[in-house]
């Protein structure tokens, strides 16, 4: 509980638990006020529990929940009511901040002075947000019951487009609705200074690129017309058609585009992030690890290597691969293969989910004498003694755990959506973004959209995708704006240059179904086989069209498809 004082008879925090309920006895609060609603988040306390508790320590319990940017009048009185008796008062909710917008507008309908509202609560941390200003400014002692915020308000900061995420779907995005219809007042929401071209770890991890040509300043990609607001998300309030920021700020829109990419979950292995970086355990997945995976691969002399892929979904699902056939390349031609034993563990039952592929990268596999272990996820890493612990999903073995020692290992980490996603009424039951597959557009919300590796669309989750997705969202959405039919569609693409050896990829694209989708003819670029021109594609031209073409709006080759003609 990280507590924030309000005056002397005022507190709030973010959640609290069971001990610090009497903790709060002992420290003299008298009535208890939780504002959050039960089931926000996986693992919440419910309400009930920590009412049981502060009623055996004699503590007043009250609960007024409400989401962010749903504040009433009705939540107002409501509290109000409680006040009379001058008892301390400590309120809480996810982060302490919807506490304090109520405090502010209940005492400010009191009659405190606005200015020593806002200075108080900003020593506590907390901005008051304009709608509880304008609201509690005009409607002081008025019992009519009645939201404090609008959609239509112009108190607040209002856009055609809200874009959550400056990653590849956001700004590119940005650009071609602005290329659309120049007229837009369009905002991205994004905390990250920097941005990344994070299709080039893979090269970065197998001595090919320089791990800084991935990387740019967030602020020099905006779009020309668009504002950036560098701020993180704290939740939706999609029938209000509003967000709010984790600094207490609503953010309206007419439009609302969710584009912030997935998250990598390494708590989800134990003691994997007490040893990242160092121990020889690393991961193409992260800007600052992707260089030491190069420096481990070219230091080793001997000892056992071991590539890991947990379950799906994750983005690109080659990546973990990758990482072991330009190891094992650089292994084979230093010599060294005999003395070193390449391990692939891998939670799935196939080499690669599009039947087409696989046997070129059998080949490969085989090539580098690697050993593949299917239904294998790793649970555990101990660093220090160089073990990992892996669950045998098949149950061969006592319990199904395997234990192995290494003398390097590339980690590929579990991977879910933003916390703030999961929690919200947008995502479905697995926590991820949920929208029509072909539209993109939220399958409850009309004026929602989603992007990239966010939704529960059942594609892989590539940069590709994503330049073949933007299109379709900024064609659907100026559509909606000029009240025309919704008809562009995205058909599943996703593309994967699978790096099977230095100077050679497989080039694998695939839509919905796992339905071979190339961009090139088979005479130029066969798909199914390794081939020189996929790798100077990848390594020469690829990040030029990111950098200079997608991210600018330019839409080359990546034209929508008809929606009329697209099937199940």
């Amino acid at each position: 509980m990280k507590l924030h004082s309000l005056g002397i008879k005022f507190s709030v925090s973010d959640q609290i638990s069971l001990a610090d309920v009497a903790q709060l006895a002992v420290d003299g609060i008298e009535i208890l006020v939780c504002n959050r609603p039960d089931g926000e988040a996986d693992g919440q306390l419910p309400y009930f529990e920590i009412q049981g508790v502060a009623e055996a320590h004699a503590i007043q319990v009250s609960h007024i929940p409400f989401s962010g940017g749903q504040l009433t009048l009705n939540h107002v009185n409501e509290f109000k009511s409680l006040l009379s008796s001058g008892k301390r008062v400590h309120m809480y909710c996810r982060t302490g901040n919807r506490s304090t917008q109520l405090w502010a507008a209940t005492h400010i309908q009191l009659g405190m002075d606005e200015q020593e509202v806002i200075a108080t609560a900003k020593n506590a941390g907390f901005e008051i947000s304009d709608q509880v200003l304008a609201m509690s400014s005009t409607d002081k002692q008025k019992p009519k019951a009645s939201p404090v915020v609008d959609s239509k308000s112009t108190a607040a900061p209002c856009y055609d487009v809200v874009i959550v995420g400056a990653g590849s779907g956001g700004i590119a995005a940005a650009a071609s609705l602005l290329k659309r219809k120049s007229d837009l007042r369009i905002v991205l929401i994004d905390p990250s200074e920097s941005h990344y071209y994070q299709p080039g770890w893979t090269m970065v991890g197998g001595g090919v690129f320089d791990s800084m040509s991935t990387f740019r300043q967030t602020k020099n990609l905006i779009p020309r017309g668009v504002s950036w607001i560098q701020q993180a998300v704290a939740s939706f309030s999609p029938a209000n058609d509003c967000i709010e920021l984790t600094d207490g700020k609503l953010i309206y829109y007419r439009h609302l585009v969710v584009s912030p990419g997935l998250t990598l979950n390494w708590g989800g292995v134990e003691g994997l992030e007490q040893t990242l970086g160092r121990n020889g355990v690393t991961s193409n997945y992260r800007f600052d690890l992707a260089p030491y995976t190069w420096k481990l691969v070219s230091e080793l002399k001997n000892g056992k290597a071991i590539f890991t892929q947990p379950p799906m979904p994750i983005k690109c699902a080659g990546a973990p691969q990758k990482a072991l056939y330009l190891s094992a390349d650089h292994w084979q031609k230093s010599g060294m293969s005999a003395s070193v034993d390449i391990h692939f563990y891998n939670a799935g039952g196939v080499l690669f989910g599009v039947k087409d592929y696989v046997p070129a990268l059998q080949s490969y596999i085989d090539k580098y004498n690697a050993e593949v272990h299917y239904s294998h996820n790793l649970v555990k890493i101990d660093g220090d003694s160089k073990t990992a612990w892996f669950k045998n999903n098949s149950a061969d073995t006592d319990e199904g755990i395997v234990k192995t020692d290494f003398e390097m290992i590339h980690v590929c980490p579990p991977q879910i959506a933003p916390q703030f996603v999961r929690d919200s009424e947008l995502s479905d039951g697995a926590g991820w973004l949920d929208v029509d597959k072909h539209t993109l557009r939220h399958t409850n919300f009309e004026n929602v959209w989603g992007l990239g590796d966010v939704m529960n669309t059942p594609n892989a989750k590539t940069m590709a995708a994503v330049r073949k997705q933007v299109p379709v969202v900024a064609t659907n959405i100026t559509a909606a704006f000029n009240k025309q039919e919704i008809r562009a569609a995205y058909d599943g693409y996703g593309s994967c240059p699978l790096t099977v050896e230095r100077g050679k990829i497989v080039l694998a694209e695939f839509g919905y179904g796992g339905k071979l989708l190339p961009s090139f003819p088979q005479w130029l670029i066969s798909g199914t086989k390794p081939t020189r021109l996929a790798w100077l594609l990848k390594s020469r031209v690829l990040p030029d069209i990111y950098w200079h073409a997608m991210l600018k709006g330019r839409e080359w080759m990546a034209a929508p498809k008809d929606l009329h003609k697209m099937g199940d």
